[in-house]
């Protein structure tokens, strides 16, 4: 299970209905974000925001997100080296940034057989601009540009190197089950942006749609439909 931006792994008390299906579950905390696993190297303690853009000016290669992508790719490795945990049967969940962690786990990992994603978030980040909704999660990359390219000179360039943690460029790997959950009225993760990475999963997927909400922690019926399609496609 991965979390949302700038949170932390859920408490044990929404972890137990996983449990009690027979389900080893791993929560991973995102490094720097606001539970106890630390950005090695960076700063001690939470940073809130900015991962997005840490790293962007030094380029691609450098940028935060491609550790943490990493960390979600080696979080299912670590799961699978659990005594009584089965390999054939390993799922992924998640919301927001939980969601797009999600996604990217199961790229990275093939043997991931089922994902649970409600509104990914790092999906097509310059669609979120021309949409001109770079605000709240996204707002940073305004802040950034303000800062270092006030007239857009570099803009493409950036673009392209966000291009690097985009999640929709690693959806075509998946070989997981996936079901999504999108409110249409989402102004923080578009729901075209959304499906700039569900288009490209040619694995078996589906969507659940909820046409009056946006980006909300609480999609009525989500946990339990996703329980059910974890529960369908790990028996």
């Amino acid at each position: 299970m991965f979390h949302g931006y700038t949170w932390r792994s859920p408490d044990w008390y929404e972890l137990i209905p996983f449990v009690a299906e027979g389900y080893t579950v791993l929560a991973m905390d995102c490094r720097g974000q606001g539970g106890q696993s630390e950005d090695v190297g960076g700063r001690h303690q939470a940073t809130f925001g900015g991962h997005i853009i840490r790293g962007l000016n030094e380029g691609a290669e450098s940028l935060l997100y491609r550790s943490i992508f990493t960390d979600a790719a080696r979080s299912i490795e670590v799961l699978s080296g659990l005594p009584g945990v089965d390999q054939t049967r390993l799922g992924v969940f998640g919301q927001s940034q939980g969601g797009a962690l999600a996604l990217v786990a199961a790229a990275l990992v093939p043997r991931v057989a089922a994902a649970a994603v409600a509104y990914p978030f790092l999906c097509d980040y310059r669609r979120v601009w021309d949409l001109e909704l770079v605000e709240n999660a996204y707002g940073e990359i305004r802040e950034w540009l303000r800062r270092y390219d006030p007239r857009h000179e570099r803009i493409d360039e950036t673009f392209e190197r966000l291009g690097y943690i985009d999640v929709q460029h690693l959806a075509s790997r998946i070989q997981a089950s996936v079901l999504m959950f999108t409110g249409l009225s989402d102004r923080i993760c578009p729901p075209s942006t959304q499906f700039a990475a569900y288009n490209k999963i040619t694995a078996p997927k589906s969507v659940s749609f909820y046409p009056d909400f946006g980006h909300e922690p609480y999609l009525p019926g989500m946990y339990d439909a996703a329980l059910d399609f974890l529960r369908s496609h790990l028996p």
